[in-house]
């Protein structure tokens, strides 16, 4: 809604500037900025003590964990995208996807830390890579669904690490990017990502 309120007001103070219309302050106490955006990124610390968790007891934080791994592993790739990926996406090493927002073909190298959770999760009698698609027919529905389930177990991840932040999906891609940034990659290969 904001963004439509500042493209507004910039018309109109084009048309006072051009002595259209007379300056009536009509936006004095409409909020048209950008709020200050809440931290969403963790420290490479914070990834290695959730990572580095032992969470055997409780199948489901684990399998957050692993999800949130695998995207911080793959780049910060989207939840979307992970839950889409086909194991044809995989050959020789490199795993290629096309990103559903963007429909940018995008590669990254397979590591031994990916392959773990996938040897993890192997299921067989699907085409899917990871388990958050289980069937054809509404992946929509499933993908929510994981989603939900995967961000509520992180929160509780949190608690376990003491985070002060939120700890979501959103939260993994951010770190990577962060860390990357820090580790001077090149910021073409973290904005591809």
């Amino acid at each position: 809604c904001s963004y439509y309120m500042r493209n507004l007001r910039a018309i109109y103070n084009r048309a006072v500037e051009k002595e259209l219309t007379q300056q009536q302050y009509p936006f004095k106490y409409v909020y048209t900025g950008i709020d200050k955006t809440v931290k969403r990124a963790v420290s490479l610390k914070t990834i290695r003590q959730i990572q580095n968790l032992d969470l055997s007891t409780n199948p489901l934080m684990d399998y957050a964990r692993d999800i949130f791994m695998f995207s911080f592993y793959t780049r910060g790739m989207s939840f979307i995208d992970m839950a889409y990926l086909k194991k044809k996406d995989l050959q020789n090493g490199i795993l290629s996807y096309r990103r559903r927002k963007t429909g940018q073909q995008l590669f990254i190298r397979w590591e031994k830390c990916m392959q773990e959770i996938v040897d993890k999760y192997q299921r067989n009698g699907t085409d899917y890579l990871l388990p958050i698609i289980n069937k054809v027919g509404n992946e929509q529905r499933q993908y929510r669904n994981a989603l939900r389930l995967v961000n509520n177990k992180l929160k509780e991840i949190a608690i376990i690490v003491g985070l002060q932040v939120n700890l979501t999906m959103y939260v993994s891609r951010h770190s990577w990017a962060s860390i990357a940034k820090n580790k001077n990659v090149p910021l073409s290969v973290i904005s591809e990502g």
